[in-house]
């Protein structure tokens, strides 16, 4: 009777949802089942409607590698990740997950991608947090399961009236929200989230470093798929070894430490107050070149701050900050004329983006396209150049950052076509834009026009050969 009723039990509370079968090997079902958590680290939507996140494009690339599918299951929260993996309802867990001794002893991990520290964050203006002596009294929030509690708990043995709360609804970026409109008083954060933080909320600060730096891996069950867990191991060596781990942490991280506070304190105020003012023309560029409004917005204001008068000290003009020679060839009469101005800027960076060579992809293209407008189609050319000739691949923007600043040195510009250049400016140029146009997509809606126009439509520009 009793094991009656312990089966009875049982099935009741499979029924539930509490108990679960496993699922099958992903080399048996070709299905990867990958549980994740939503946030601009990890995997989220883009403008376009696109999955992105480092590790969204980490997964997909090594399920492709090993002909497998993806699934990929988004926990509401945190502390739901590593209970999936352990009761094999995913393959694996790729969730910006830090490597820790008590986690060891739960899950196995793979080899470690990126090193991160975690932070003490407090709002800028109060008093600086110089050690957790200076949070009694405070109210200080973490995220519940994550290892900031680990972390903590470790440090309590040394300041016993130190508390926090941990809260499982929310994410980490999402209390640092809430730190920034002065709800909470202190968030523990890694700094790879502090960073893309700091570009919405100027507000924030990092009060110190806590402990030493930890490693971020993939979790894998203990008793899970052996030959999994190998490919993954060989994955991350050829990763590492071929660049693509490098290139793949710069799309997301190698432009958010570029700018100062006031730089996005300025750039956030004159969203509000400037931007609105030239907000339809920006989107007539996009009707006419198909490049999205809040990437010209971003150029835009990298250029000139959306001043329409701005005007150098070598007579480059305009809101998108012309030289006489593209103004004529883009049939511009007014240079001072906000709408010329923005429509000849974007009819360019279509120019630079056309002119590439096809075997530069995306995102890469339109950052070299970027550096392009600021220092000329010559010099990128001679910087790929100079990129080939040290090992380095010509064709990915973080491999050309470390040629392009070497056009201001003799020994390099003077063994190349179009000679010295500032090569450091279109990096921080380009980077910058990076950032902008980060913020622009969190706070501005993509504008969808009526209809996608032809390359005849876009510009009557007379496009320079491609390059062989």
């Amino acid at each position: 009777m009793r094991v009656l009723i312990l089966l009875i039990f049982c099935a009741g509370l499979a029924a539930c949802g509490l108990v679960s079968t496993p699922i099958p090997s992903a080399r048996e079902s070709g299905v990867l089942v990958v549980v994740t958590r939503n946030g601009p680290t990890t995997y989220y939507e883009d403008a376009q409607g696109n999955f992105v996140g480092l590790e969204h494009d980490l997964v997909t690339l090594f399920a492709k590698e090993n002909g497998l599918k993806v699934e990929f299951v988004v926990a509401n929260q945190f502390q739901e990740i590593l209970p999936k993996v352990i009761a094999r309802q995913a393959h694996l867990a790729a969730a910006g997950i830090t490597m820790t001794n008590e986690r060891k002893r739960r899950v196995l991990f793979s080899t470690a991608y990126q090193a991160v520290q975690q932070q003490l964050v407090y709002r800028a203006g109060q008093a600086k947090p110089q050690s957790f002596k200076d949070l009694a009294g405070k109210k200080l929030h973490v995220v519940a399961g994550t290892s900031y509690i680990e972390r903590l708990t470790q440090v309590k043995r040394k300041y016993p009236d130190l508390r926090w709360e941990a809260i499982g609804n929310r994410q980490t970026e999402d209390l640092l929200a809430s730190l920034a409109e002065g709800e909470i008083d202190f968030v523990m954060a890694d700094s790879q989230i502090v960073q893309l933080s700091l570009n919405f909320h100027p507000e924030l600060a990092v009060g110190f470093d806590v402990g030493q730096p930890e490693y971020l891996a993939w979790a894998f069950p203990k008793d899970g798929d052996a030959w999994l867990y190998k490919k993954s191991l060989q994955f991350f060596a050829k990763i590492q070894r071929d660049g693509t781990l490098k290139r793949l942490q710069d799309r997301y991280y190698g432009h958010i430490e570029r700018l100062e506070q006031a730089d996005v304190i300025g750039f956030l105020a004159k969203m509000n107050t400037v931007l609105p003012k030239y907000r339809d023309l920006f989107q007539e560029a996009q009707d006419i070149t198909g490049i999205d409004w809040r990437l010209l917005a971003a150029l835009g204001y990298q250029e000139s701050k959306w001043d329409p008068l701005a005007t150098s000290p070598t007579n480059v003009r305009g809101l998108m900050m012309l030289t006489e020679d593209t103004a004529d060839l883009m049939g511009v009469t007014d240079r001072l004329d906000p709408e010329q101005s923005i429509i000849a800027g974007a009819k360019y960076l279509l120019n630079q983006q056309e002119t590439l060579p096809p075997r530069i992809t995306e995102p890469d293209r339109t950052w070299f396209a970027l550096a392009a407008y600021n220092v000329g189609y010559g010099h990128l050319e001679d910087a790929r150049v100079l990129a080939q000739r040290q090992g380095l691949n010509p064709n990915a923007w973080p491999d050309l950052k470390r040629s392009l600043p070497l056009l201001s040195k003799a020994e390099f510009h003077s063994s190349v076509k179009h000679g010295y250049a500032r090569g450091g400016e279109p990096v921080i140029f380009t980077e910058n834009i990076r950032t902008y146009y980060d913020i622009l997509v969190k706070y501005e809606k993509p504008y969808r026009p009526f209809f996608t126009p032809t390359a005849r439509e876009r510009t009557s520009v007379k496009r320079k050969p491609k390059p062989t």
